[in-house]
C-alpha cells in the first residue's frame, strides 16, 4: 500500500481534494495499483514555522 506524505503551508480544501485525486491517479496509473490502496496524508505547517534559504516563510515578501 503506497504512502504518500505531503509537508506544506495551508491550502484550501479544494485545492488538497484535488492534490489527493492527483497523486491517487498517479499511482493508479504508474504503478498499477488500485486507488483504494493509495493513502495520502496531508501535514500543513503555518508560515512561521518552516523556512527556507535561511529565511521564514511568514518573514518572505
Amino acid at each position: 500500500m503506497p504512502i504518500v506524505t505531503v509537508q506544506q503551508g495551508p491550502r484550501t480544501v479544494e485545492l488538497k481534494r484535488d492534490l489527493v485525486r492527483r497523486i491517487t491517479e498517479a499511482f493508479v496509473d504508474t504503478l498499477q495499483v488500485p486507488a483504494e490502496t493509495v493513502q495520502v496524508w496531508i501535514q500543513e505547517y503555518p508560515a512561521d514555522s518552516w523556512g527556507a534559504a535561511g529565511q521564514l516563510t511568514a518573514d518572505k515578501k
